[in-house]
């Protein structure tokens, strides 16, 4: 068998890589060739588009999956492109997320003993229903799910289908990551909308009104915060009132608030920032406690998608950052800091030790603050500086930095910005990490410069996904 880029291919998926790469293998007059399918499973058979093409692997996307997995299971829930591996058992999909995450510090981190190091795999406490915030979809190009077929002039809301950027799957019943309530009657409100007889997007055509529907849910609350998303093409058209009454007729007070947003901007996001909105009732932001501090939400605001996981993941890490007991008098930084959540759970574990919370975004330091305040926390000190110029900005930090606590964005740590952080010259580093992968890059940098990976746990805030995190401590040495 000869494959070529595009070319379209039937494969059985026989073993499974980290990112959630199934592998199949094909016979070649060199030997077996791989072909890597993004969001398979061993045991699946299935349709998938050629990629990429090299001289010693394949890559594919997955079209679809002709034959599943004898390790799949029956379940009530609608399959979503979100969550290829929601049928197959949990505990499945942690042995292979173990066994993928750890190979990846033995390859790219160089770290051949990693078995010893590892710590623990912490499972999320929550395996369905798990999500707080969630994006739907409108389109006027549908994909039915029954027939498989594409329709025209239809009005979708739902999520995209696998591969495609301008058809919708309609959902009918509940996907198992969001609220069960909200999505089982998303259909209700999917035709309350319709009825209004103003189209759906037009993904190619970058036209129509209906664009998307963003939830928001507070676990603490129990409330959803709702933000519907059209264009201004028939605004004049729209009550948007009387589908706040509906809203409400459907979900009484777990609606906290329903916003509505104007977006014009051809490009397919549901951000905020891309058009003007108006609370049409209710309160703009919901509160989620978070190990007993209470965070305020908005719309647009970062925050853990898995706030039960997200605890877990938190709770290892400041175990990692006090676990030595020698940090009376001493300072602990919280370098990203972002919105001051870290910080302000270190601040319940300690008296003696000074917390500083340090990001280059003015913004978040301000919203950093706000929530401190919001939590009576007056121990932290919060700074929006540049990590390589913090020390000569407050030179009374030099040396009394006792444990640095990291958490970058998916991309990592730039390798300059790394350097600053090493010449900081923290007695330890705890690094929170939702790409293992790039972690395990910067843990070759951070042993080459003297920090000595002394343990390693993962933790599982996505299930039925790919998506794995990761904390460790590095030890200087």
């Amino acid at each position: 068998m000869t494959i070529q880029r595009g070319q379209l291919v039937e494969l059985e998926i026989t073993d499974f890589a980290f990112g959630g790469k199934g592998i199949a293998r094909i016979p070649s007059e060199e030997g077996s060739y791989p072909v890597f399918v993004d969001n398979s499973w061993p045991g699946q058979t299935v349709l998938a588009r050629v990629t990429k093409k090299r001289k010693r692997h394949a890559e594919c996307s997955l079209v679809k999956v002709l034959k599943k997995s004898p390790e799949e299971v029956q379940l009530s829930y609608q399959p979503i492109s979100g969550a290829p591996y929601i049928f197959v058992p949990v505990e499945r999909q942690i042995a292979c997320k173990r066994q993928t995450t750890l190979d990846v510090f033995r390859k790219i981190g160089k770290i051949q003993d990693i078995e010893d190091r590892f710590d623990e795999f912490i499972a999320s406490p929550a395996v369905f229903n798990y999500r707080n915030k969630m994006e739907y979809s409108f389109s006027c190009i549908e994909h039915d799910i029954a027939t498989d077929e594409e329709i025209d002039d239809a009005f979708a809301l739902g999520f995209k289908h696998r591969g495609t950027w301008w058809k919708v799957e309609s959902l009918n019943a509940e996907s198992g990551l969001f609220d069960s309530e909200w999505e089982n009657k998303l259909s209700i409100v999917r035709e309350y909308l319709k009825q209004t007889e103003l189209p759906a997007w037009h993904p190619p055509r970058k036209e129509g009104f209906f664009r998307h529907i963003v939830v928001r849910k507070s676990f603490f609350q129990d409330q959803l915060l709702v933000n519907l998303v059209t264009s201004s093409e028939g605004l004049d058209r729209f009550d948007a009132d009387a589908f706040g009454q509906k809203l409400k007729e459907l979900f009484g007070n777990r609606i906290a608030g329903f916003q509505h947003t104007i977006n014009d901007n051809v490009a397919d996001r549901a951000k905020i920032e891309n058009g003007t909105w108006r609370l049409v009732f209710g309160e703009e932001k919901i509160i989620e406690d978070l190990l007993n501090l209470k965070f305020e939400i908005s719309m647009e605001s970062f925050f853990q998608t898995n706030p039960k996981s997200a605890e877990k993941l938190y709770t290892k890490a400041l175990d990692y950052a006090f676990e030595n007991n020698d940090l009376d008098n001493k300072v602990l930084m919280d370098l990203f800091c972002g919105t001051g959540t870290i910080g302000q759970i270190l601040s319940t574990r300690t008296n003696n030790t000074e917390i500083i919370g340090v990001d280059i975004v003015p913004e978040a330091i301000e919203d950093a603050k706000r929530n401190a305040k919001r939590n009576a926390i007056d121990t932290i000190n919060f700074y929006a500086a540049d990590v390589g110029k913090f020390l000569k900005e407050f030179p009374q930090y030099a040396g009394k930095i006792a444990t640095i606590i990291l958490d970058p964005p998916r991309a990592g740590i730039a390798p300059k910005t790394l350097q600053k952080v090493i010449d900081l010259k923290a007695d330890r580093i705890v690094y929170i990490s939702c790409n293992p992968a790039t972690q395990a890059r910067d843990t070759e940098t951070l042993q080459e410069n003297g920090y000595v990976l002394e343990k390693v746990s993962f933790v599982d805030q996505f299930p039925h996904t790919s998506h794995i995190e990761s904390v460790a401590k590095f030890v200087r040495q």
